[in-house]
């Protein structure tokens, strides 16, 4: 068969990757991207993660003011070549979120937003939500609610939602560029308290496409989370 009677295969959709590493860990008592897991701090494995997908093409870090030094030494020393800028987060996620994607390359069609204190995000995972914003213009992986939900006002059930409509949201998010910027700078000027970035989306009357996520990819908040970080490397080295 000859060469020229092949079809190419379709360039595979890349994202232009926020790593929002900006809060301030009270839950966690301690700052908790620069706890240690297996000798490497928290955000090193977020950034590692990022660095090593062929879906990333570009990182942006936002992270306290008073961490930007020592973020910025820490992606010298681990010679990230995808982290092009570390910059000064907000008051708020939507704040912080805003100035990443403003750091953005304008070359970049897709953008996501991923939380620092998320590292163990997989390549299978980042495939499927990179495809499907490429498709859809805004996505993200999810998992089913295991447990049961009440909806409660002052320690009084009002009702019990279905479960099978219910889903824990995680992150990468991503969306089409000039879409994320506009509905975070729309958040941002109403002053909305919003706590992921597929709800500044939503509030546009945009749809999100949800995607399947991994049980493994925890949000590390609390002590008890980092021993089951601790757990989760400790089975991937078996």
């Amino acid at each position: 068969m000859s060469l020229f009677g092949r079809k190419r295969k379709p360039q595979e959709p890349t994202c232009a990757m926020v790593v929002v590493a900006a809060g301030s860990s009270q839950r966690m008592g301690q700052d908790k991207m620069f706890l240690e897991l297996e000798g490497q701090p928290v955000l090193a494995h977020t950034l590692l993660a990022m660095e090593r997908n062929h879906r990333v093409s570009q990182v942006v870090v936002v992270t306290r003011e008073d961490l930007v030094g020592a973020v910025g030494n820490l992606c010298r020393d681990m010679g990230l070549q995808k982290v092009t800028t570390v910059v000064r987060g907000g008051a708020t996620r939507v704040e912080s979120a805003r100035l990443g994607t403003m750091e953005v390359s304008q070359e970049a069609k897709l953008i996501g937003i991923h939380d620092g204190a998320r590292p163990f995000v997989s390549g299978a995972v980042m495939e499927r939500v990179v495809d499907q914003a490429a498709q859809t213009g805004a996505a993200a992986p999810a998992i089913p609610v295991q447990d049961t939900i009440k909806v409660a006002v002052n320690g009084v059930v009002e009702h019990t939602p279905d479960r099978a409509t219910l889903f824990a949201v995680q992150t990468p998010q991503v969306f089409d560029a000039d879409l994320i910027r506009g509905a975070l700078a729309k958040a941002l000027q109403d002053n909305a308290p919003l706590t992921d970035d597929c709800s500044a989306v939503e509030r546009l009357g945009m749809p999100v496409t949800l995607v399947e996520g991994d049980r493994s990819s925890i949000k590390l908040t609390t002590p008890a989370e980092l021993a089951v970080a601790q757990g989760i490397l400790e089975g991937w080295n078996q």
